[in-house]
């Protein structure tokens, strides 16, 4: 059987959320990047969990024990208990009933298996209970011992509900994939047949998931495929990964900067297609300016 631990699962707050939860009668398991991380040796930072119970139900619940409930996504099934120092995102299970490809219509669900098939990845949909025990309802833990970022069931279907997972599937692998193993095949070829729909999302949500793409440790073989796939090109008309790889090698060390990758990587009208803010986009543009694409100048002006 697979167990997760840490410090995050022992902690006492948390598991007084978990045992308000279950002495109600409720479903609640640990879901997504906590128990993701667990399993991968990756420190926690968020502690989401799914259970059964109603938003009305878990925040009637949670001020019982004295507890302060916050609806931060009621609408979504969503409500943040705090306990102790933590913020515990609570949701209930769902599935989606209509989708346009930014914002789902959902409907609450009274199962795991069907809370699981809405999510991106195999690897977001690992679930376990407040021991560590871990329930595997899609087959994700094979994907995560295997590095391999993999959609649910149809990844045409799973892109078409929410155009950002084209983004998300290429900083999934830069963070948690193995460039010796490749992506998916799958994955690349619905993400190629899509790319119309990143014409949708909010300039916004396209330069965070950028950014955050770009602080991974080397993300320069996730934005190679980014290229290839037409992804890139569509988001940063003229961009390219050619000097991103080389930046990483001289970077030696240094924390990742995402915006001096993005330098790197050149490209028109970045400002109109990320939305930076107004500090990012202005260490951008004097990088770009004096450095251009000169990888070595580049770190060495940083410095």
């Amino acid at each position: 059987m697979t167990r997760v631990s840490g410090n995050w699962l022992e902690n006492v707050g948390t598991q007084a959320v978990l045992t308000l939860l279950e002495a109600a009668g409720h479903q609640a398991y640990f879901v997504g990047g906590c128990v993701r991380n667990a399993l991968m040796g990756v420190a926690v930072s968020d502690i989401d969990i799914a259970t059964d119970a109603q938003p009305v139900q878990v925040i009637a619940l949670a001020e019982a024990a004295g507890l302060k409930a916050i609806p931060t996504g009621i609408e979504h099934g969503t409500v943040t208990v705090m306990s102790g120092v933590l913020a515990h995102e609570i949701t209930t299970f769902r599935k989606d009933i209509e989708t346009d490809g930014r914002r789902a219509v959902v409907t609450f669900a009274s199962n795991m298996v069907d809370d699981a098939r809405r999510r991106d990845f195999t690897m977001n949909a690992i679930f376990a209970d407040r021991m560590g025990q871990v329930a595997d309802p899609l087959g994700g833990l094979t994907d995560l011992e295997n590095h391999l970022v993999r959609f649910i069931d149809d990844a045409d279907a799973r892109i078409k509900e929410d155009y950002l997972r084209s983004l998300r599937f290429f900083r999934f692998h830069a963070w948690y994939g193995d460039a010796n193993v490749g992506l998916d095949r799958n994955a690349l070829a619905a993400v190629a047949g899509n790319l119309d729909g990143l014409c949708k999302l909010s300039k916004e949500r396209v330069g965070a998931e950028m950014l955050k793409l770009l602080a991974a440790p080397d993300p320069s073989p996730a934005v190679a495929a980014m290229e290839h796939a037409g992804v890139l090109g569509q988001i940063i008309p003229g961009a390219t990964s050619r000097y991103l790889g080389p930046l990483v090698h001289l970077e030696d060390g240094d924390p990742p900067d995402p915006i001096r990758r993005l330098a790197a990587m050149g490209g028109a009208g970045i400002q109109d297609g990320l939305r930076l803010s107004r500090g990012a986009y202005k260490h951008l543009t004097v990088l770009r300016d004096i450095l251009a694409h000169d990888v070595r100048s580049i770190v060495a002006g940083y410095r």
